[in-house]
């Protein structure tokens, strides 16, 4: 398929193109919409998918009243499969006996208790609620000084919406540091290493053991520095750092902080897990799918994560230059719904054409669209000493 058959690319391509605007960045003018959201796939040579999504780790099933995506991404999820079905008898490993408890199961029964469980499930029918995909946690106090260099960037984010966001923000000029776990360093690292570097280039690497007293004041005090904050971690993890952003923000004049979720960062919902396939058939992105062509399937790569970092990066970019700063969150499936209702009311009869098209060419690779890295990638870790020795600009 070509890339400007790519659905949900104009959404994106408006809001990198709004970036580049603000911004003055021609690094920025030069992308598009199919590239941001078909890179890593067209660079890992995956093939456009059907009911298994793009990278493998996320499933549709048929349940008794709905289909129901379940993405398997880390290790751990698959020994959760027979207390999500409520039995002992499931081979976990075995994907045909996996479906058939899908298909004696009530979808939205399944959702719930999965999301209680800490899976990355969703229903293709959820319906979700007219939302905002941006939302103002926190009010920021104005900064005292104007804008007047290049924001600083802390990106404590890892995998894919947070790194895009954060690398945006260096394509437009910013000074960006990439904060990783010692002990859990981004998973992207020895995964989708040709990717990871193109994410990742230019920012500096600080790497600190977040169990040892003294790098948790260490990471307090880098944050301290910054003007940017990217984050996609549920409210506990950030309590176990000892970081209470709503504090940090409310003492720190000008400071954008961003809060990257699944679902939503207040209430019940900040706390389950998703990932950029399940996200996006929440949003009801493969219902939209199977409306127009008749089958079931994904949509894109994970494309709630592209689009999610696309639209954080301008986020953050906006919430900066106007000096009020503030906590903003912005939650995966959401953006999804956001996107898909903008290209439905823009121009419907291209969003059907595009989704048509899309349908028809599973199981072909990718549209051609990749970009290389224009900076040099640092060694894990390189920059922690430089920076931390002057808690100034690294």
């Amino acid at each position: 398929m070509n890339a400007a058959d790519f659905p949900i690319a104009h959404c994106a391509g408006e809001i990198i193109g709004r970036l580049a605007r603000v911004t003055g960045s021609p690094a920025l003018a030069v992308l598009d919409g199919p590239t941001l959201l078909a890179e890593r796939a067209m660079l890992a040579n995956l093939t456009i998918p059907g009911r298994i999504s793009a990278g493998g780790g996320c499933r549709l099933y048929d349940t008794l009243d709905d289909t129901v995506a379940l993405n398997l991404a880390r290790p751990a999820d698959r020994e959760l499969l027979p207390a999500l079905f409520e039995t002992d008898e499931l081979n976990a490993d075995d994907i045909q006996t996996t479906s058939a408890w899908m298909a004696r199961s009530d979808a939205a029964r399944l959702v719930r208790r999965g999301r209680s469980m800490g899976l990355a499930i969703a229903a293709e029918y959820e319906h979700p609620s007219p939302i905002e995909p941006r939302v103002e946690l926190v009010t920021g106090d104005c900064a005292r000084t104007s804008a007047n260099r290049a924001p600083r960037v802390i990106d404590l984010s890892a995998l894919w919406a947070g790194p895009l966001a954060a690398h945006l923000l260096w394509l437009a000029g910013a000074e960006v540091v990439k904060v990783e776990s010692r002990s859990r360093p981004d998973a992207m690292r020895n995964g989708d290493t040709s990717f990871y570097a193109l994410l990742n280039q230019g920012k500096a690497s600080v790497a600190l053991d977040f169990a040892d007293r003294n790098d948790r004041q260490a990471l307090l005090a880098l944050i301290a520095t910054a003007d940017i904050v990217i984050e996609a971690a549920r409210p506990r993890a950030l309590a176990q750092l000892g970081i209470d952003a709503g504090d940090i923000v409310r003492g720190t004049p000008g400071l954008a902080w961003i809060t990257i979720t699944a679902h939503g960062a207040v209430g019940e919902s900040a706390d389950w897990v998703g990932f950029g396939d399940d996200c996006a058939v929440a949003a009801g992105l493969s219902a939209a799918l199977r409306k127009v062509s008749g089958r079931p399937g994904f949509v894109g790569d994970a494309i709630a994560d592209p689009l999610t970092g696309i639209f954080a990066a301008l986020t953050a970019w906006e919430a900066w230059m106007s000096r009020r700063g503030g906590r903003l969150g912005v939650a995966m499936s959401h953006v999804v719904a956001h996107c898909l209702a903008l290209e439905r009311s823009n121009d419907a009869e291209a969003l059907t054409h595009t989704l048509k098209t899309w349908a028809a060419a599973a199981g072909t690779p990718f549209p051609s669209v990749a970009r290389r890295p224009i900076g040099s990638l640092p060694a894990f870790g390189e920059h922690t000493h430089s920076c931390l020795a002057r808690l100034a600009p690294c």
